[in-house]
């Protein structure tokens, strides 16, 4: 097994995060939202409320979270087009479908929730900040609803947060920037809950494939770093 690297080229250890902000009602007429930052990585998540579901879901019983993903044309050091493309399709049913493992969809019958997340600034781990903010406005957005009588109880079951993690150069690090994960011969984003158990587990092998006792040392990485992500959504809420 490689060894962990001791320092990184910004200063930090093989096992931390970067620095991770939290600034709650970013936008006014969101009913829940926030910039969530993560180093150089920003992201504006909101969550906007209807009172519809989609035609599918008519008479169901249960209302609907989804989830939109889109990178703002400065967001890079190169201009970004508006245009949808099929990895933003991808990440947005990621950041959807991550969401709604945590929510009692039979609490939100006759409503949908859409996270809107716009990615200000891109230094790697775009998706997995996406996640994390996305999930405090969602819980925001239903404990104004509950306030404003629209729902009896929250709906949101679960604490969700994503983060990345992957082998450069042999070594484990986790909460990959740019530069780094461009460099790495794994690249991994792991969405988990507070109790343990992952929602989604997304790994590759960019150079050389990784064998299972790599897996489980990025995966108790991982676990580090959403243990430090919960916390901060908690600090964040509290504050609401």
């Amino acid at each position: 097994m490689s060894k962990p690297i001791e320092r990184r080229p910004q200063g930090r250890g093989s096992d931390e995060l970067r620095p991770v902000q939290a600034e709650l009602n970013i936008q006014k007429n969101a009913l829940g939202s926030v910039l969530f930052s993560t180093g150089n990585t920003r992201v504006i998540c909101a969550a906007s409320v209807e009172d519809r579901v989609p035609r599918w879901l008519s008479d169901s019983g249960r209302g609907w979270v989804t989830a939109e993903y889109g990178m703002l044309p400065g967001s890079g050091d190169k201009r970004i087009s508006r245009r949808e493309s099929s990895r933003g399709i991808e990440i947005r049913r990621l950041i959807g479908r991550s969401l709604r493992s945590v929510v009692d969809l039979s609490m939100l019958d006759g409503f949908t929730i859409t996270l809107d997340c716009d990615v200000l600034d891109a230094d790697g781990g775009t998706r997995t900040a996406s996640i994390t903010g996305a999930w405090i406005a969602l819980a925001l957005a239903c404990e104004r609803m509950v306030e404003a009588g629209q729902l009896l109880k929250s709906p949101v079951v679960g604490q969700l947060a994503a983060v990345s993690v992957g082998l450069v150069k042999g070594a484990p690090l986790l909460d990959l920037d740019y530069l780094e994960d461009t460099n790495a011969d794994v690249d991994m984003n792991i969405v988990g809950l507070t109790d343990g158990r992952l929602v989604e587990v997304q790994g590759t092998a960019e150079g050389s494939p990784f064998n299972r006792d790599q897996l489980g040392t990025l995966l108790d990485m991982a676990q580090t770093g959403l243990s430090q992500l919960f916390e901060e959504q908690r600090k964040a809420l509290e504050k609401s």
